[in-house]
Order: structure tokens, then sequence, then C-alpha cells
């Protein structure tokens, strides 16, 4: 059977660190029209991951990158981890941590009471340091020039919040997140420290589904698909 990028494909990659979601669907374009013979072809992912952010992102190629949009719709799950007491401006660790609070007051309990007050539809604000555009430009290129960027609350649902491991010694929370389309777990992070009354910040963040995609099924990285297209070059469609 014959795979035809232009026709159309749907390819699933585990993002690495430090990687942007640019960067990813650039190289995974370059190898493709490699592969096909082609000097031109249509790749785009269906939602962004931050640089600091691994695991699942969707990538179509072809005639596939109109369901883009329907793509973006689906559920998505991440595992986060976050440090209490500490905030920075960016709400993960793109950037220094500008303050401190006290933790002392801080148990599982009290974690598992605020965390209640977060599953269901809410409202949330997005992080100034994010893809959200503001009169035409990004909020993350004004937030970098350090303009002020005011963003307005979206609605989204937390369907499952739950703590996976929490470390009273560090205070690093572990979390999994289930949740729709268009939420920000640097903001959660951040709503959750404010709710602590101890501030909070992203450490790690790793996605581990979109829809009904899953990190476990996705290629480990750019070699095994480079690896993957050398071994399946017979049953790859070629430009004429």
């Amino acid at each position: 059977m014959q795979t035809d990028f232009k026709a159309g494909q749907i390819l699933v990659f585990d993002k690495p660190l430090h990687w942007t979601s640019f960067q990813l669907v650039g190289k995974v374009r370059w190898l493709l029209c490699r592969a096909i013979g082609e000097k031109k072809l249509k790749v785009g992912h269906a939602g962004t991951l931050d640089p600091l952010a691994t695991g699942v992102m969707v990538v179509c190629t072809g005639k596939s990158t109109k369901r883009i949009e329907e793509l973006q719709k689906g559920e998505k799950e991440y595992i986060a981890t976050l440090q209490l007491g500490a905030t920075t401006p960016s709400f993960d660790l793109e950037h220094e941590v500008d303050e401190t609070f006290p933790t002392d007051h801080i148990n599982a309990a009290l974690i598992e009471e605020v965390l209640g007050t977060f599953r269901g539809d809410i409202e949330q604000v997005p992080p100034a340091f994010s893809a959200c555009k503001i009169d035409g430009k990004r909020a993350y290129d004004l937030a970098r020039k350090g303009k002020e960027v005011e963003l307005k609350a979206k609605p989204i649902t937390i369907h499952e919040l739950e703590i996976l491991d929490f470390n009273p010694a560090t205070m690093s929370l572990q979390l999994r997140v289930r949740c729709s389309k268009g939420t920000y777990i640097r903001s959660l992070a951040r709503d959750i420290g404010q709710a602590l009354h101890s501030g909070a910040h992203l450490t790690a963040l790793r996605r581990t589904k979109v829809g009904d995609f899953n990190v476990d099924n996705a290629f480990p990285d750019i070699e095994a698909f480079e690896k993957w297209l050398d071994d399946n070059k017979e049953s790859i469609t070629r430009g004429q």
C-alpha cells in the first residue's frame, strides 16, 4: 500500500525539549520533500507546544492540513510539574524566579481542596508570554519587549485534575490534567499558586494525548521518523 503525503497523512511526534513547534514542522517538511522528490509540500500542526514542553504534536501533510482545525478541537492530556512557593514572569522556566512566598501552610489536603475549584467549566486568562494576538501582534513578542500585555479571560473546561505526586520537602507538585482546547497549563499553574497563596510555576510539561492520538504511538524523535522514511521508501509515492 502506497503512502501519499500530498494526498494527505497525519503523523504524530513526541516533540523534543527546546524545539519550537515551527522547528519540528520545518524539519518534517524538509525530510518529506526529500523523500517524495518535491520542492514544496503543505505541512502544518494541530496545536502548538511551548519549547520547554515535550510530547504529542500532531502533524498534517498535503490535503490533510484541511483537518487541522478539526483535530485541534480534541481534548488534551498533560503531565505537569509545578514548583510551589515561587513565580516567574512566564509561569515556567523561560524566565528566572521573580518572587518567592511562604509554603509552610501547604499540605496534600489543601492542594486537593484547591484543585476542586478548578475542575469543570472555568474562565482562564492566557499568559502574557503566549501566541495570543493583540492588535495583530503576538502577545509574547510584546511581553519580551517589556510592554504591558492585557489578555481577556476565556472559557475552558478542566475535565480531570489529579495529583500524581507531591513532595512536601521540595514543594514539587505533579498533576495529570485532561482539558479542552485553549487551556494554558502555565496559566493553570499560576492560578493554582495564587489559590494556594504561595505562587507557582511550571518546571516540566509533557502532553500525553491530543484527541485519539497518544504519545505512546508517536515517533519518539526526528531520527526515528527519518529511519521510517528510509525503511519505507518503496511504498512512498514520489512526484513525477
